[in-house]
């Protein structure tokens, strides 16, 4: 079966979650990955985060699979002439160059767009940042919590009386970062079917993360009133839509439209509650709702919404959701075929369903570092000599 991106060839350079995860999806959607790490330690998550410190090796492996499935590896160092000179060769027969370098960085090396433009004007070159390419931030250093910071998301998030809660999910990185760059380099490449020429995509973490909060601040432009923690209705100010503890954990409420609350109100038998739908996490209502939630299970809870249609579910802890029938019907865990490990490696699957070309993502096993440096180059047009003398001077690996 013929993958939607296959004929698409990618060069990222990108290093951890934000490019990883965007050239994983094209990967997984069939587009020829070619990793292009240094002639060091590589990408960082190979032997990094720091923190996973003592995590046992198949922890680590699965770790890089996670994001490098599909993918190939060469090794250049862009610092020397030999080096740049084969990236740009492989520019010439590629559609995309994606990289998360602070801007300018590139440029410094002497492969900048302008650079990699005159070997293919056709080159869509995308660049995951924190901050933009341009704007008085740009050349600040930064991680998912900070681009949630700055653009007022992470204030937002929790109880108006706590602290800011961190999500257990990179936002800014994925939602804000991987996943626009994803959807700009598509935009950018069927845009080119029409005039033939490349483009510069800039993708921001912090402007994407920004656009999360369309409708909240949309609102607030019009009403020029600013929410504080607490406040949104969405985010835990209305007794309808909320978590609340049960007797042996958490469940969901998600009842926002009125048929749904009063779907709950009936089956719990408290139609008096039926008008307090909207009131807020201090009143008397969200009292006696938090009384009732405490009265029964996760799984009597999950029996009342099976009877009860009103957006109710549990709050269930990894191991829970990924064991789950939900997950497994929608083959979001797969197993991978790695070369060298004793079973198969076990990993969240396509997220994005095809009905006549699905995504693959047990296309190919994760590379070794530099495992494809000798194919490539060859298929680049350099010779066994000319490939043997960059490996000995090290502008290749």
């Amino acid at each position: 079966m013929t993958l939607p991106l296959e004929g698409i060839r990618v060069l990222d350079l990108s290093r951890l979650l934000p490019g990883g995860f965007c050239s994983l999806l094209l990967a997984d959607f069939g587009a020829d990955v070619i990793k292009v790490e240094d002639t060091g330690m590589g990408d960082y998550l190979r032997s990094w985060p720091p923190f996973y410190e003592g995590v046992d090796d198949s922890a680590k492996s699965a770790l890089f699979l996670s994001l490098n499935r599909g993918k190939r590896s060469i090794r250049l160092d862009l610092k020397s002439a030999e080096g740049r000179e084969a990236f740009l060769r492989a520019v010439r027969d590629a559609d995309v160059v994606l990289e998360s370098f602070r801007p300018g960085v590139l440029d410094r090396l002497g492969v900048g767009y302008e650079t990699m433009r005159e070997a293919n004007r056709g080159i869509v070159y995308c660049a995951i940042t924190g901050y933009g390419r341009d704007g008085t931030n740009r050349d600040r250093s930064g991680h998912d919590m900070n681009y949630l910071g700055l653009v007022g998301l992470l204030g937002l998030t929790g109880d108006a009386d706590g602290p800011p809660i961190q999500s257990a999910g990179q936002i800014a990185d994925l939602g804000g970062g991987a996943m626009m760059a994803a959807f700009a380099i598509l935009a950018a490449l069927r845009e080119r079917d029409r005039s033939g020429e490349g483009q510069v995509v800039d993708v921001s973490m912090a402007d994407g993360a920004l656009s999360w909060l369309a409708m909240v601040a949309a609102r607030y432009f019009a009403e020029d009133v600013t929410p504080q923690r607490g406040d949104l209705e969405l985010a835990g100010a209305i007794v309808c839509y909320r978590p609340y503890r049960c007797a042996d954990g958490w469940v969901t409420l998600g009842a926002l439209e009125p048929k749904f609350w009063q779907a709950w109100c009936r089956g719990v038998g408290r139609e008096d509650l039926v008008e307090h739908q909207f009131a807020g996490p201090a009143s008397d209502a969200h009292r006696e709702v938090e009384a009732i939630f405490a009265q029964r299970t996760r799984e009597q809870w999950r029996a009342f919404a099976s009877e009860h249609d009103c957006c109710l579910e549990p709050v269930l802890a990894l191991d829970e959701a990924l064991d789950s029938e939900l997950v497994r019907a929608r083959e979001m865990v797969v197993e991978l075929d790695q070369p060298g490990a004793q079973k198969p490696v076990r990993l969240l699957g396509v997220p994005v369903k095809l009905s006549r070309t699905p995504g693959d993502p047990n296309r190919a096993p994760g590379p070794a570092l530099g495992e494809h440096t000798r194919e490539v180059l060859a298929a680049l047009g350099y010779t066994d000599d000319q490939i043997a003398a960059m490996l000995a001077s090290g502008a290749a690996a």
